[in-house]
């Protein structure tokens, strides 16, 4: 059997989905790449910069409230300073995190890496990420190897292909990652 990896890589950063107050409705808001740190008295507050996309006003997505400097590693906290790139991502690319701040959260860009291959071929693939997406495994498939859902459907229902552990092929969510299994060998022996 044939094995296949296809990584999904995220383009952008999570968008958020809140109210605007000075757009007066719900509207989409980006991240800025940036944190605030704020100081009150001994402690700090830490939040992580988002803007709207049609007007720039700015919510803040609290990462800590009223914490004390030294309950903070020091190259953590510098990093906060700093804005650094990989402590952005941490932050933005997680929906639990989001989702706490009290925002719906949306689905980043994304591009598939990885090997195409023929229906024909029996194939063990493997859709991993590196961050934890709410992106439906139908959708990363059927854009990949361009099926209709019709034809994504078919194949599920014919059997042809299989995740591990079994789950619902028609619903289930990417998070950090599947193992699915076309088997042509069983449509072959069907016909």
């Amino acid at each position: 059997m044939k094995k296949i990896i296809w990584e999904v890589q995220s383009l952008s950063l999570l968008p958020v989905l809140k109210y605007c107050k000075k757009c007066g409705r719900k509207n989409w808001f980006a991240c800025s790449r940036q944190f605030r740190v704020n100081a009150q008295r001994r402690y700090l507050d830490i939040w992580l910069i988002y803007k709207c996309c049609d007007c720039n006003t700015t919510w803040n997505a609290t990462v800590y409230s009223r914490i004390s400097p030294q309950a903070i590693k020091p190259q953590l906290l510098d990093g906060f300073y700093k804005n650094d790139n990989e402590l952005v991502e941490k932050y933005a690319m997680d929906s639990q995190f989001l989702q706490e701040n009290g925002v719906e959260v949306g689905l980043p860009q994304y591009s598939v890496i990885g090997d195409c291959f023929s229906l024909n071929e029996t194939v063990q693939l493997e859709i991993k990420s590196k961050y934890s997406l709410s992106v439906k495994v139908s959708s990363v498939v059927r854009s990949k190897l361009l099926l209709s859902e019709k034809e994504y459907l078919q194949l599920i229902t014919s059997g042809k292909i299989k995740s591990f552990p079994n789950q619902d092929l028609k619903k289930c969510k990417l998070k950090e990652g599947v193992t699915l299994v076309f088997d042509n060998e069983l449509q072959m022996s069907r016909i």
